[in-house]
């Protein structure tokens, strides 16, 4: 299995957006994320791990990640994990994606049931789950 591809899916299935450097902390959170042990990640377990990146994300513990909230976590992991502005740029965009009933208002329902549109493209067996040679094929992609 190709580190840097856990690391990738890693970061895609808890945020949605850019790649992970340490393979450590990619096989870490891999582990964290698989709940069941199986080597795969059910899309059920990547909403769990949406609501628990939710729930760090929302300071004031009001149910509502407020763009205050967002810009700080992006401050944050740009300046802790060198994440590049492109991919700052991406999460924006994909709040807006994200706020399902348009209110303008992330919740976290909202936040956690959101899977991007690439996740879902590697599932190319559509069992809401993605296996090993399905993240292997979405790295070659």
């Amino acid at each position: 299995m190709n580190v840097k591809l856990l690391a990738c899916l890693a970061a895609i299935a808890a945020t949605g957006s850019a790649c992970a450097a340490d393979g450590q902390k990619a096989r870490q959170a891999f582990r964290q994320m698989d709940r069941n042990g199986d080597r795969t990640l059910q899309f059920t377990e990547i909403e769990a791990a949406r609501a628990a990146l939710f729930d760090r994300l929302d300071a004031n513990r009001n149910g509502i990640l407020e763009k205050a909230e967002a810009e700080a976590a992006l401050l944050r992991m740009r300046e802790e994990k060198g994440l590049h502005r492109m991919a700052g740029e991406g999460l924006t965009t994909e709040a807006g994606v994200m706020d399902a009933d348009g209110d303008g208002r992330l919740t976290r329902s909202e936040f956690s049931r959101f899977i991007p549109d690439r996740v879902r493209r590697a599932d190319s067996n559509g069992d809401a789950a993605l296996s090993l040679s399905e993240l292997r094929a979405a790295r070659r992609r």
